[in-house]
């Protein structure tokens, strides 16, 4: 069953048990008191469509955590389950990938917006066969509901979106389309990012310090060559103090050798 804005229905009988072989089952969620609601950290369904789709949203969580890394209250998460209604389970969603700002980094078992204090600033979707009209309907339409200020799509495989990477942002009710910069990027104000597909892989561009996010593992083997580098060029700039050092000490013994000898008119 589907909601009012498309999205598949996690509603379950209210009563607090079902039967089972003749058998009383609990709920897994079923209140017995408010107190006692239980916000399931799963809905059971697979991680990605494909193993396309699976990579790519792990390969944008790494590059967005690493992005991060040094801002202790920005929370880069996904595939979480988000709960948006206190006190009602059935009213969850899971990005696939999401960003909010002034809330902290630290381990969640699932986000509940209320308790955050703020929605997501930044979703991202990666669409697919099955999901891309939700997608762009019902999703869409519930995330400006819950107020998330950015929604972005992106269809790694060019095949379902009008076109293959979207953005949208937060203008007062609904969504206005990000227009898209001249080589395709779809700019994310809120990230102070452009966002790009590069070979079936969604690419992150800072535009302040020109350059791509990378993955930690990438980052890392970008840091052993810089220190490599660096070490190369401290070898380089010795040697060549070196060498100086050898021609001065070389040029004073000469100066040293012509002030002893002996004058030719002496």
């Amino acid at each position: 069953m589907a909601d009012k804005n498309g999205i598949q229905s996690r509603d379950r009988p209210d009563s607090s048990s079902l039967s089972i072989g003749g058998a009383s089952a609990q709920m897994p969620y079923a209140p017995r008191g408010e107190s006692e609601i239980v916000y399931p950290a799963s809905d059971g369904k697979p991680m990605g469509e494909t193993e396309l789709h699976r990579d790519a949203l792990i390969d944008a969580l790494l590059r967005l955590k690493e992005h991060f890394k040094d801002n202790s209250a920005v929370c880069v998460s996904g595939y979480m389950m988000m709960y948006y209604v206190e006190g009602n389970p059935r009213k969850s969603i899971s990005p696939d990938v999401f960003v909010t700002f002034g809330v902290g980094r630290k381990q969640r078992r699932i986000y509940r917006i209320w308790e955050e204090g703020s929605p997501p600033h930044f979703v991202l979707e990666f669409s697919s066969e099955k999901t891309y009209r939700n997608d762009l309907r019902g999703k869409k339409a519930l995330y400006a509901e819950i107020g998330i200020t950015e929604y972005f799509l992106c269809d790694v495989e060019g095949r379902y979106l009008p076109t293959p990477l979207m953005g949208f942002r937060l203008a007062g009710k609904n969504y206005g389309a990000i227009p898209p910069n001249a080589d395709g990027s779809v700019p994310s104000a809120g990230l102070g990012l452009e966002l790009s597909l590069r070979e079936e892989r969604l690419g992150f561009y800072d535009p302040v310090l020109k350059g791509w996010l990378e993955t930690p593992a990438e980052a890392a083997v970008a840091q052993a060559r810089r220190a490599e580098s660096a070490a190369e060029r401290e070898a380089e700039a010795r040697k060549k103090a070196e060498t100086e050092l050898a021609r001065l000490r070389e040029e004073i013994e000469r100066m040293k050798a012509s002030s002893e000898s002996p004058s030719e008119n002496s």
